[in-house]
């Protein structure tokens, strides 16, 4: 299993480093424009492998994309990162064109990889992966989801008192501050709905601290987060690569789905190793449904933005 990891940066680097430490790949390709720099990283992760404890090879390339040739999985990280203040929008104008050129350059060397997408504004570039490569819909990803709905049980857990293995719950919708459908309807806490133990008044709290959940991060680190989002591309990715048919909210690209069509939005989808298996349709409330669409008239807009 050989993966493809486009961008060395803070985020492409702990994507690489969690792939690695799993063991589940034979080999990883860390590729960046700049020169010696997914070099440098690839043997500074391959010194940990025996601290570790992994076999996973990781190599380096400085833009040479005939290194990724046979990847299963494409991860596309690459892009510039937010800044305290700037929105995932924003960063449209740079990284449309860099998320094109990459697309374009992953599926001339591996015409059969599916290809997950992390760079911001994720939903549009997930969209504009679709219109540049012309793979089949099922083969192209967007990791934003899952990231959300981490940080969503983080202050689940938070709100709770309570070990976070205890909590589950789910982010749909758009991956902007605003665009974010956190699940209430469906969290719960082993198995019982978390309304049992929190007062309406600080589920609303969670669900906004959720939303401005890469905006707080950015504000005190001064630059986009790259554990959590690299832990999730990460679980994306054994979960295609292993096979293991886990239900991930991702962006994808809906044909009627939640009566949305023709865009890429985050919706809960079952993932294997044809990528996307199936995308899962569950009952929302009446306020979650409104949202969602509303979400998708943000992301819709967003699109629009783009040269195609």
């Amino acid at each position: 299993m050989k993966i493809t990891v486009v961008g060395a940066g803070a985020v492409g680097a702990s994507c690489a480093e969690y792939i690695a430490i799993k063991n589940f790949a034979s080999e990883v390709v860390l590729l960046d424009i700049k020169e010696g720099y997914a070099e440098g990283k690839a043997m500074d992760l391959m010194q940990c492998a025996s601290l570790n404890g992994f076999d996973t090879k990781i190599t380096g390339t400085t833009n040479d994309y005939s290194k990724t040739s046979g990847s299963n999985i494409c991860v596309i990280t690459s892009g510039i990162p937010r800044k305290p203040g700037m929105t995932r929008e924003e960063l449209i104008g740079i990284n449309a064109g860099i998320v094109k050129t990459v697309s374009e350059n992953l599926v001339k060397y591996s015409p059969d990889t599916v290809l997950i997408v992390v760079s911001n504004p994720m939903d549009t570039m997930t969209y504009l992966a679709h219109k540049v490569t012309g793979l089949p819909k099922h083969r192209i990803i967007g990791m934003g989801g899952a990231l959300d709905s981490a940080r969503f049980k983080y202050r689940l857990a938070e709100a709770l008192g309570a070990p976070i293995s205890d909590v589950d719950g789910m982010v749909i919708g758009g991956h902007s501050d605003v665009g974010m459908v956190p699940l209430i309807s469906h969290a719960t806490r082993n198995s019982i709905k978390v309304s049992e133990f929190i007062s309406q008044e600080r589920l609303e709290q969670v669900k906004e601290d959720t939303k401005v959940g890469g905006a707080t991060l950015t504000k005190l680190l001064g630059t986009s987060a790259w554990y959590a989002p690299g832990a999730a591309v990460s679980g994306l990715v054994q979960a295609i690569a292993c096979n293991q048919k886990k239900i991930f909210p991702c962006s994808a690209l809906l044909d009627g789905e939640y009566g949305l069509k023709g865009l890429c939005i985050g919706v809960p989808v079952v993932l294997g190793s044809n990528g996307i298996e199936s995308i899962v349709e569950i009952e929302l409330s009446e306020a979650e449904k409104s949202h969602l669409h509303t979400s998708a008239e943000g992301v819709q807009k967003t699109n629009g933005l783009l040269n195609l």
